[in-house]
């Protein structure tokens, strides 16, 4: 009985000061491995970043090479009839948009969202004033048409995405 007492007088001390030193060391790789997800996520943030401003340049680049008054000044050709011209017309808008398709990745789901809406409204109304023009009609009476229906209303899918994303570019940077 004495052994087992004797025995258990060296045991508990070297038991409790292994329990110590293994919550310290614990406590030391926890900290330790959270230094590195933060340095990580510091590297990250430096490397994607810039990424991600590009992203919403290109964004923006497409949205203003897709408005009206600057696709039709750029492409208009007088020499196609509407219908043509309304094909080349959604021919470019569906380039562009396929050209930065893998922007997406790196914007929010709200903001790719609304870029797509903007082009898909785009399309859609240059496909229903192509179904309304007359058959004879050339593409400077399109994109006059165009242009009036266009500029009606100021606040269209494409001027309310570009302003959605310079703000949420001016909150997230």
């Amino acid at each position: 009985m004495e052994v087992g007492v004797e025995l258990l007088k060296l045991i508990l001390p070297a038991g409790l000061v292994l329990y110590a030193m293994y919550l310290t060391v614990k406590s030391f790789l926890n900290k330790e491995i959270e230094d590195r997800k933060e340095e990580r996520k510091k590297i990250n943030t430096q490397v994607v970043m810039p990424i991600r401003l590009q992203a919403y340049e290109r964004i923006s680049l497409l949205l203003e090479r897709i408005s009206p008054d600057q696709m039709l000044t750029r492409l208009n050709d007088k020499a196609l009839s509407a219908i043509q011209f309304r094909h080349v017309l959604i021919s470019e808008i569906r380039q562009e948009f396929n050209h930065n398709l893998s922007q997406q990745i790196y914007m929010s789901d709200s903001a790719w969202n609304l870029v797509k809406s903007a082009v898909e409204e785009l399309i859609i109304k240059i496909n229903q004033l192509g179904e309304e023009m007359p058959a004879e009609a050339g593409s400077t009476e399109f994109s006059r048409k165009l242009i009036e229906e266009w500029m009606q209303v100021p606040d269209n899918a494409i001027n309310s995405a570009l302003i959605f994303l310079k703000d949420e570019i001016r909150r997230d940077f």
